[in-house]
């Protein structure tokens, strides 16, 4: 196994050795691999839910599954994954488990026409296939934080922002390559077509190889090394469970009170049945809320519960400012995952039935087309965010390409010649390059090293939030007010992702510096 740079003893044992380019590639190619499968998800589930039956409003319902996997594992991997450290390492344990999984879950689900119920086989094997993919994603934010010394996190999530971009590339464009080739891109009626069976088999095998190329090219530090490296920024870990302990029982009762209201206003208001998971969410956060603070106040601070809830409630004010950037931020994708497959069918290739050709060649073009977002999003991360982020700084810099991608959503409501929709592409994969590297590189140099995964994991719900919000009411809103018109959600993208630039306006980086090395 390689051995990091941090080895060498002639390197600082207070400082973390200057990483080349061939160790930051090592170091961030499992992104590569996970970028796929997420993209084989994002870009082909609705079309296998709708070719095994189900219709355009059924939709977000079945999508809630990805959210609510994240919400639920991200913060408990991050906070597992800064206590371990065995022969495997810190991270790479949940590397490995999470690609094995995420790799079975891919190889079965083209297979889900052959089960009973293959709807509902396959709702629940996106559950599995996308908490597997959080399970070695999450620690992969973290693990750039571990192996670098400030001065290059931006450089190193920008490396990994070109894996996500190249990954996506080779996930997206893969169907219609087999299309290309004569595999069949249209199946009879409740079946898969061959183009996306074989793309998610070779999706699975990738996935596996790249996130295990990772696992044996790095080696991580030592915590006596790691404790070296971060002296300047220890903190008490039980201090925010303390902090817990003073807090009284009122706010977990309004959250409970919350949720209760809002599953209440279901019927009255004649609201899509997935409300009620809303007003489950915010209940069930009331009562871990109020369990963690009750066993804060008994003094048992070796919990789990206890430490998410006062990590999350004791947030620095850096990662809370974000924390409204990302809820915009993530708000629109989640919209464009859901809606802009059978948009581009149905709007610019005029067939809203999944078993014409018509809407699979829509559907196809849409998969060509998001490379070419995700093509951008590699590119920009490497040549165009770092010298933009030296000129203007992070905070401009990330709000200036959240409202490039703002207009990239507005040209989808605007145009209806599916060549211009490339442009569009453009335009939101700078954005998506900013969003998936700067708040992580604001990020990570002022979080401690000692709480990086469980921060990172924290800093991941308002990703996965926004996504249950779109996911539990934008059926409902789409049902009352342009039923049948699923184009509208475009502008209510492109209105998010302008108010996330704008919300960069209250974001500060203190002590931000021009300068990020990478030695060749």
């Amino acid at each position: 196994m390689a051995s990091v740079q941090g080895a060498q003893p002639s390197i600082s044992p207070t400082r973390k050795p200057q990483m080349g380019w061939g160790s930051l590639a090592n170091m961030s190619f499992g992104f590569f691999g996970i970028q796929i499968g997420f993209v084989l998800q994002n870009g082909n589930m609705s079309r296998i839910f709708q070719t095994l039956g189900a219709s355009m409003d059924d939709l977000p319902a079945l999508w809630v599954a990805a959210p609510l996997t994240g919400l639920i594992v991200q913060p408990i991997i991050g906070h597992l994954s800064d206590k371990t450290w065995n022969s495997f390492g810190r991270r790479r344990p949940y590397f490995m488990t999470g690609a094995l999984l995420a790799a079975i879950s891919l190889f079965l689900m083209p297979l889900a026409p052959t089960f009973a119920a293959p709807l509902l086989f396959a709702a629940a094997l996106l559950w599995i296939l996308d908490a597997s993919l959080n399970i070695a994603m999450e620690p992969f934010r973290a693990f750039v934080g571990d192996m670098l010394d400030k001065s290059q996190h931006a450089t190193g999530y920008a490396v990994q922002t070109a894996f996500i971009g190249a990954g996506a590339v080779v996930a997206a464009i893969f169907p219609w390559l087999l299309d290309q080739f004569g595999v069949s891109n249209v199946a009879t009626d409740g079946q898969i077509p061959d183009t996306v069976k074989w793309s998610f088999w070779a999706g699975g095998v990738a996935l596996f190889s790249a996130i295990m190329w990772t696992v044996f090219t790095t080696k991580e530090y030592s915590p006596e090394q790691m404790a070296a490296f971060e002296a300047e920024r220890e903190v008490d870990e039980g201090e925010s469970v303390s902090a817990l302990a003073s807090k009284s029982y009122l706010s977990p009762i309004l959250w409970i009170f919350a949720g209760a209201l809002v599953a209440l206003s279901v019927e009255p208001l004649e609201l899509q049945k997935e409300i009620y998971l809303l007003g489950g969410l915010l209940a069930t956060y009331g009562v871990l809320s109020a369990l963690g603070i009750s066993m804060a106040k008994q003094g048992k601070h070796a919990n789990m519960l206890s430490s998410i809830v006062g990590d999350f409630s004791g947030m620095p004010e850096t990662m809370k400012r974000l924390a409204l950037v990302q809820f915009f931020s993530w708000s629109a994708l989640f919209i464009m995952w859901i809606y802009s497959g059978p948009i581009v069918s149905q709007y610019f290739y005029g067939s809203a039935d999944p078993t014409t050709a018509a809407y699979n060649e829509g559907a196809n073009w849409w998969n060509l087309i998001y490379t070419v977002q995700n093509g951008v999003a590699a590119v920009a991360a490497l040549l165009v965010l770092p010298a933009l982020a030296r000129k203007i700084g992070k905070v401009r810099t990330h709000m200036t390409c959240l409202l490039l991608g703002a207009l990239g959503f507005l040209g989808f409501f605007v145009l209806r010649d599916p060549n211009l929709l490339i442009i569009c592409e453009v335009l939101k994969g700078i954005a998506w390059a900013s969003i998936l590297a700067m708040p992580y590189a604001i990020l990570a140099s002022s979080l401690p090293q000692k709480k990086l995964g469980i921060y990172m994991g924290l800093f991941n719900i308002f990703i996965v939030v926004p996504q249950l919000l779109v996911a539990t009411l934008m059926g409902s809103v789409m049902n009352a007010f342009f039923p049948g018109e699923p184009i509208w959600t475009m502008l209510f993208a492109a209105a998010s992702w302008t108010l996330a630039g704008l919300a960069m306006l209250r974001v500060q980086v203190p002590g931000e510096t021009s300068t990020e090395t990478v030695n060749a």
